[in-house]
């Protein structure tokens, strides 16, 4: 990201930079490189994590994580979990297709289509004409709106998919705004998160890379399509996500065997129950 871009400049310039930035981060979700699905699933975690704290609780990543990765089949998520699965959802929906149902109320859904083809001007102005829409008529359901606003963005911009932005960028203050308040809000929103989005496909490009460069040494059955599955989510439990692969202790042997090649990481710090991904 150019320091043009991420250097403070006068409010009369966000616009420009939030465009910019945007412009920037389009060409880093198109390069090979970047695992696209895992960086979505990334951003997701942390939208999931500024939507809970709007809701007035205070859960972390790993938190999150423990939420929803640790659930098995018939489990039913939490509060946060909810929050988090919602998002999850949203970015493996094409936006060319209606967003899930899980994703929003069905009263949303109904209204969402006709919101989208009435928001005139650039991509930014669209979302935030779109998230101002959806607060107004559901003003409890924070999470939805904003993940309308940033599928309306990818729409804009011909994004295949949902990328989260908007929600680690905007305070419970700034969704009470309205009019330029609420745009000059959203633009702030953006120029950093595109920022933030930009430096972490660098850092997961980097990581998929060494994860594809010690696959080969793997030998255990099923050990290349377990690496896809690093590649494309935030974090998995060996026993619950690898085991349709492999052996509940092969899966955990892998994970350890991962670890000490510096291919992926442990994310719990726990004996037990843990979590790993890059």
């Amino acid at each position: 990201m150019p320091d043009w871009i991420t250097s403070a400049r006068p409010e009369g310039d966000e616009r420009f930079r939030a465009g910019a930035a945007l412009a920037v981060l389009d060409q880093v979700l198109a390069h090979d490189d970047v695992p696209a699905a895992l960086l979505r699933a990334r951003l997701a975690l942390s939208a999931a994590c500024a939507c809970v704290q709007i809701l007035g609780r205070h859960d972390g990543p790993n938190d999150l994580r423990d939420a929803v990765h640790l659930l098995r089949a018939g489990d039913r998520p939490g509060p946060a979990g909810i929050v988090f699965t919602q998002w999850l959802r949203a970015i493996d929906a094409p936006v060319s297709t209606h967003l899930p149902s899980d994703c929003l109320p069905s009263d949303m859904a109904d209204r969402a289509s006709d919101w989208q083809a009435e928001a005139t001007g650039a991509p930014i102005d669209c979302a935030t004409q779109v998230l101002h829409a959806a607060l107004s008529a559901f003003p409890r359901q924070e999470t939805a709106a904003l993940i309308l606003a940033d599928a309306t963005l990818a729409r804009q911009l011909g994004w295949p998919h949902v990328v989260p932005l908007l929600a680690a960028g905007l305070t419970p203050s700034d969704l009470s705004q309205t009019g330029p308040e609420l745009s000059a809000a959203c633009h702030r929103a953006l120029t950093g998160a595109s920022i933030q989005a930009a430096g972490l496909a660098a850092d997961l490009a980097s990581r998929a890379a060494r994860l594809r460069r010690v696959a080969p040494k793997l030998r255990a059955r099923g050990a290349g399509r377990a690496v896809d599955r690093f590649l494309a989510r935030d974090a998995l439990s060996p026993s619950i996500a690898l085991t349709d692969l492999m052996s509940d202790r092969a899966a955990r042997r892998l994970c350890d065997r991962l670890v000490s090649l510096d291919a992926i990481r442990e994310f719990s710090g726990r004996s037990s129950f843990r979590l790993y991904g890059l």
